[in-house]
């Protein structure tokens, strides 16, 4: 449904995948609906800017519903010779263009769950539409009805396959299997020799909430330690935390870098990586931390658990709770020991854990296998033994 070009978790994700089988003479073809005429496209999303003046429900609906279009017209016109494929999609309604674009059923359709929780409650989030109204539970009932159609699904978290079990159990029918976000290895870490403390990547929004971010910062003062934070990325919230940050006092400390292409490549300017976002699947901010041998500090919501473990590569730190945050954040970062080997261990982790080699060849493999109705009665009671074993 996106650009081909970007720098969020889902474009990165697709680069990552799509260089690793190009490195490997795979067949492979980026479709969005962003290939159609010009004519056709920018009229369509033009509008949307009108749209969300008079009402940001609307507007996303009407995001959501011309993007949807215009991918399927896109697939239809790839698919129509019937020709085998794996169609990889990256969201419920990229899964459902391809349900609809298909002509044969050797043609498979499997879909990736970037989302947290649901697509509807990242636009609650982002402050688009209200939490429980009718966009909302449409959303959500796309959702339930979508994602058990498709021929297999990979979950990028152990966390999102449970929640979309306990919320869709009809899932339980579709092939799937967890497999975690991959980057490419930038190579063996190389710092500079002045570093700043901390480094926060992603957009300035409520969800990421950098609002907390800056709070840490602050309460790291009282506590006597002057702490130094970056924030990468811009957004809806950078007034906000700009003038937070000057009445706090600590607008000397926070350096607001705006939108930077390739932020990850700031990283070895910086001794820790900050996150503080409310919910995350499976951040590619914090892998990408991982692969350039910096420790984490980030709360132990959704998967992030499964990224890095505390104590060894970071250390989970409260929400909530920024004097307790300071207080974590700064034994580590005055502890030259516990950095080091926390910088190894980080960069190990990347290895064993979320290097492209390593993790690529699983999902195309996956990609690769049988059809989900193989498979349907197993993953069944599969499902109803793990929803047993939760009750």
């Amino acid at each position: 449904m996106l650009r081909e070009q970007g720098e969020t978790g889902v474009q990165t994700h697709v680069r990552a995948v799509r260089d690793w089988l190009v490195g490997r003479n795979r067949p492979v073809v980026l479709v969005t609906p962003f290939g159609q005429p010009r004519w056709l496209v920018y009229p369509l999303f033009g509008l949307r800017r009108v749209i969300d003046r008079l009402s940001r429900s609307a507007s996303v609906w009407w995001y959501r519903h011309w993007h949807a279009v215009l991918l399927q017209r896109a697939l239809q016109l790839r698919l129509a010779d019937g020709r085998p494929c794996v169609i990889y999609a990256q969201c419920p309604l990229s899964a459902r263009a391809a349900l609809r674009a298909r002509v044969s059923d050797v043609q498979t359709v499997a879909m990736v769950v970037h989302f947290n929780l649901s697509q509807a409650d990242e636009w609650v989030d982002k402050g688009a539409i209200p939490r429980e109204g009718r966009l909302f539970r449409g959303i959500r009932q796309q959702e339930a009805t979508i994602l058990p159609q498709v021929d297999a699904l990979v979950c990028v978290s152990d966390f999102m396959r449970r929640e979309l079990l306990q919320r869709i159990p009809a899932v339980g029918r579709v092939r799937s299997q967890v497999i975690p976000n991959f980057l490419a290895d930038p190579g063996d870490p190389v710092f500079e020799a002045e570093r700043n403390d901390l480094i926060t990547i992603g957009t300035l929004e409520y969800r990421k909430n950098q609002r907390y971010a800056i709070e840490i910062v602050h309460a790291a003062a009282k506590l006597g330690r002057t702490l130094t934070l970056t924030l990468v990325g811009d957004g809806p919230d950078r007034a906000m935390l700009e003038a937070l940050a000057s009445e706090l006092g600590v607008e000397k400390q926070v350096h607001f870098k705006g939108f930077v292409a390739h932020a990850a490549a700031l990283m070895p300017a910086h001794r820790a990586c900050l996150h503080v976002a409310h919910m995350e699947n499976l951040p590619l901010t914090l892998i990408e931390a991982l692969s350039r041998g910096l420790p984490l500090f980030a709360p132990a919501v959704g998967g992030i658990p499964e990224v890095f473990r505390d104590g060894l590569e970071g250390r989970f730190i409260p929400l909530g709770d920024s004097a307790g945050a300071a207080r974590l954040i700064v034994e580590w970062l005055d502890s030259g020991v516990i950095m080091e080997k926390a910088g190894i261990a980080s960069r190990k982790r990347y290895l064993d854990c979320f290097e492209t080699d390593e993790i690529a060849g699983k999902l195309v493999e996956f990609l690769d296998g049988e059809p989900a109705g193989l498979h349907a009665t197993q993953a069944l009671n599969n499902v109803k033994r793990e929803l047993t074993h939760d009750h």
